[in-house]
């Protein structure tokens, strides 16, 4: 059975360019409803120049985490439009065109089987 970091990192690995998840559905699919800042915490812990696209996870209302580079830009909000994900004029994540639709239910227990639930 693998842990409940790498289970995280797994769905985001999933995670389309252009599309977002949101930290509750990735929490959903590694059967953790309610861990949503666990999978935070998880992202976080990330090593720099990780593979796993962590910056297409966003808040449940499209809000992206406030992280700055050197020049003080967002650098999640950066990459999501680098791949063509569009803001709303609040700042949020436009979800009605972003949002990943995730899996369907027999596709989240072959994932769940696969990690030894």
């Amino acid at each position: 059975m693998i842990g409940f970091f790498q289970r995280v990192y797994c769905v985001v690995r999933l995670v389309p360019a252009s599309q977002v998840a949101t930290y509750g559905q990735v929490a959903e699919i590694v059967s953790h409803r309610g861990a949503a800042r666990t999978v935070g915490w998880a992202l976080h812990a990330l090593e720099e120049g990780t593979d796993v696209p962590w910056h297409r996870v966003v808040g449940a209302q499209g809000r992206v985490a406030p992280f700055l580079d050197e020049r003080g830009f967002n650098v999640q909000r950066r990459l999501l439009e680098k791949e063509g994900v569009s803001f709303r004029a609040d700042g949020m994540v436009d979800l009605d065109r972003h949002q990943w639709q995730g899996f369907a239910e027999p596709e989240i227990a072959a994932l769940r089987q696969a990690w030894r639930f």
